[in-house]
């Protein structure tokens, strides 16, 4: 009998299967951790967009949560689409109730046309209930701004926003570059140590990047339950993101999902 780490995804179903629980399963796999899932909402959805959405309601998210956790020993977790209050409200509920060792907060707030996603409660419950319990939270440029609730254009504000999102209560906090502009995709990350390391990548021009956001927070995921630490991660995190951006593939015809086949060598 061979043991497995074991995770479990807490986001939205993709109906086109790039991003959400899709694009976590299939990033759990390569990194061989075994993932349940908890699912919040299921979508229509292809790469041009979100046509529909059906969310979960509290109580049957609840009832995940206890089918699993009680059963399968889950050392690390992760969160995606929460669509709204009532969902929010449940995950916290599970959350503070199983306590997971490891917890990754994805804060999909924001639409790529920019639309906000979610109701400013539950964007509120996010920022005071659900970041005091997550070991690492990963927003975007634009989910950082409705965070902090200021613009940021610039590293001095970059620097400002990890602190004060740190402030909310999250240990760890990662602002990803992918948003903005330049050459350069620069990503930040505050320690709870104070000390702050930054992780590059060529930009790649390429529209093929749905799921980018929920394939890095996945691939920090697994390799938490594995025993590793955030610094000896990122790196790798960051290189199989350019990897999986990078060997395209041709799927759809908007916003591509990414290349959850590659692999990296990680030593």
């Amino acid at each position: 009998m061979i043991d497995v780490s074991q995770v479990v995804t807490i986001a939205g179903i993709d109906s086109s299967g790039g991003a959400g629980i899709n694009a976590d399963l299939k990033t759990f796999h390569n990194q061989k951790v075994y993932s349940a899932t908890i699912v919040t909402g299921l979508t229509a959805q292809n790469t041009y967009g979100v046509q529909e959405i059906l969310p979960t309601n509290k109580a049957f998210i609840l009832a995940q949560f206890d089918s699993v956790f009680s059963d399968l020993e889950i050392l690390a977790a992760k969160t995606g689409a929460l669509f709204d209050t009532a969902q929010v409200e449940a995950v916290i509920q599970g959350l503070k109730k199983y306590k997971p060792k490891h917890l990754v907060v994805d804060p999909v707030m924001v639409a790529k046309g920019g639309a906000i996603l979610l109701t400013r409660e539950a964007i509120d419950l996010i920022k005071n209930e659900l970041l005091p319990l997550a070991e690492l939270v990963t927003p975007n440029l634009e989910e950082a701004e409705v965070m902090c609730g200021y613009k940021i254009t610039d590293e001095k504000e970059i620097l400002k926003a990890l602190h004060d999102i740190q402030k909310l209560g999250a240990k760890n906090v990662l602002i990803k570059g992918g948003h903005g502009n330049g050459e350069l995709v620069r990503d930040y990350l505050l320690m709870t140590d104070g000390s702050v390391s930054t992780y590059d990548s060529k930009r790649l021009l390429t529209e093929r990047t749905h799921g980018t956001g929920d394939t890095l927070s996945s691939y920090i995921t697994a390799h938490l339950a594995l025993g590793e630490d955030l610094k000896e991660v990122m790196p790798k995190a960051k290189l199989f993101i350019t990897e999986a951006i990078s060997q395209t593939i041709n799927v759809g015809h908007g916003h591509g999902p990414l290349n959850h086949w590659v692999a990296i060598n990680e030593k």
